[in-house]
């Protein structure tokens, strides 16, 4: 899929931010061994057998690979490390670019003589915008598409990888129309305290955007299906898992993402808000689990079910946007006295300013997002801890279904077995593959006459 430009990266530190904790789908994703769940959760019929491949991982004690995954891994993480820096200063640059050429107030200017009415202008000039800086930053999207063919990520030919990131343009005139009018409108009314007003206006807008996501957005660029339609005897499982933690998640919020037609990669996560709240899992995460995997994949995601964590990621990426906001706001009226004209701006109300705007949340957002990643590695070790704890005694020892799922997924996503602290810190939105495992397999809080976190004690099994 395109990778999300700057423009996104840019009003993402408002609302996509605010979609922290889904923005990045949790990743608790196993792979197969054939091990059984004790009582009456099995591998019932024959497409769940057929789940559990004869080359399992075997028993793990910690995050291995064989040498040639081992050396594509180390060199994939040492890309995907200088990638994300390129495509950060790329965006920088084209932004930058654009100020220079004046493009933004040629934009303005067609708009203006198109009509007279605001509204309309908007509708006019974001998307000429958008639609250059997304041209600006297609070589650094193409790349990155190149390296996951490469890898082996994904099987997308390029014809239908167009055709993603022809409708993720049209996605991003559509949020940005709106969000830009909205902008602008405050600006202008009140140049002081746009960016409070703002901010307000952030709450439910990225309330809206968190429910439509999974009905009106995720299935523009992929299939999906009830998950009862294509496995009942897994929902039955997994409707045993839920009702054990005392939260059932009814099988109508249980969907399979038909992912295999474009990718190799396992994945499994929480989206929606309200009504549209589910559970999604990837078609080849099922292909290559046992039930028992996927009741602790499922435990994971459940654990951001139960533990509120979509709620929580949209309140800490308002905090974040609060703070964003305010430090824009101070340097976006410096940076227009020194080089409005220059670059052709007017005032702060002209929409020609929009650049530097998202110059400046650009940049924000670059140092924000340290913050934001160690806020979801902490969700999603608490998610982990969820899933440990909703299958222990369930799973035949569940530590080391946990072990092998993450092995598994490490070697299917050629995971960085030795990322360094950096990587860790400024780009992780999870634990490192190799810190899961070790966790995993250590967490036993009931040897040690210590309650569990989430998973009530009588909820246990004896």
């Amino acid at each position: 899929m395109p990778r999300r430009g700057v423009f996104v990266s840019g009003f993402g530190l408002f609302f996509c931010a605010c979609l922290v904790a889904g923005a990045k789908p949790p990743r608790a994703e196993i792979s197969a061994a054939r091990i059984s769940l004790a009582g009456d959760i099995g591998d019932t019929n024959a497409a769940a057998s057929a789940r559990a491949h004869a080359s399992g991982p075997g028993i793990i004690t910690h995050y291995t690979l064989p040498p040639d995954k081992y050396a594509k891994a180390r060199h994939l993480g040492r890309l995907d490390l200088i990638l994300y820096f390129v495509d950060t200063l790329y965006g920088i640059f084209a932004l930058l670019l654009i100020l220079r050429l004046r493009l933004a107030p040629l934009f303005r200017d067609w708009a203006e003589r198109a009509t007279r009415f605001s509204i309309f202008q908007v509708a006019i000039f974001t998307p000429l915008l958008i639609l250059t800086l997304g041209f600006l930053e297609l070589p650094v999207s193409i790349y990155g598409h190149h390296l996951s063919l490469i890898y082996g990520l994904s099987i997308q030919h390029w014809g239908s990888w167009a055709w993603d990131w022809t409708k993720d343009q049209g996605v991003n005139w559509i949020i940005a129309s709106v969000v830009v009018c909205i902008l602008y409108m405050l600006i202008r009314r009140s140049p002081r305290r746009w960016w409070f007003y703002f901010w307000l206006a952030l709450i439910p807008l990225g309330a809206l955007m968190l429910f439509l996501q999974p009905l009106v957005v995720d299935p523009l660029f992929h299939k999906f299906e009830p998950l009862s339609r294509t496995d009942s005897a897994l929902v039955t499982a997994l409707e045993q898992v839920s009702q054990r933690a005392g939260h059932r998640i009814p099988p109508e919020r249980m969907f399979l993402m038909r992912a295999s037609e474009k990718s190799t990669v396992l994945n499994a996560y929480v989206t929606g808000l309200g009504g549209s709240k589910r559970i999604v899992v990837y078609d080849n995460t099922i292909a290559r689990m046992t039930t028992p995997q996927i009741a602790f994949t499922f435990g994971h995601e459940m654990g951001h079910y139960v533990l509120g964590h979509v709620t929580e990621g949209f309140v800490f990426g308002l905090a974040l946007a609060f703070a964003g906001l305010l430090l824009a706001h101070r340097i976006f009226g410096w940076t227009l006295a020194h080089w409005s004209s220059a670059w052709g701006i007017r005032d702060a109300g002209d929409l020609a300013s929009l650049p530097v705007m998202l110059l400046l949340l650009s940049v924000t957002g670059f140092f924000i997002a340290p913050i934001a990643n160690s806020f979801s590695r902490h969700i999603e070790h608490q998610a982990d801890v969820y899933g440990l704890e909703i299958t222990h005694g369930l799973t035949f020892d569940s530590t080391q279904v946990a072990a092998q799922a993450f092995q598994i997924l490490g070697e299917v996503d050629l995971d960085d077995p030795a990322p360094s602290r950096f990587a860790r810190f400024w780009l992780y939105s999870h634990p490192s593959i190799g810190d899961r495992i070790i966790f995993a397999l250590h967490y036993d809080p009931w040897d040690a006459r210590v309650p569990p976190q989430y998973v009530p004690a009588n909820a246990q099994p004896r």
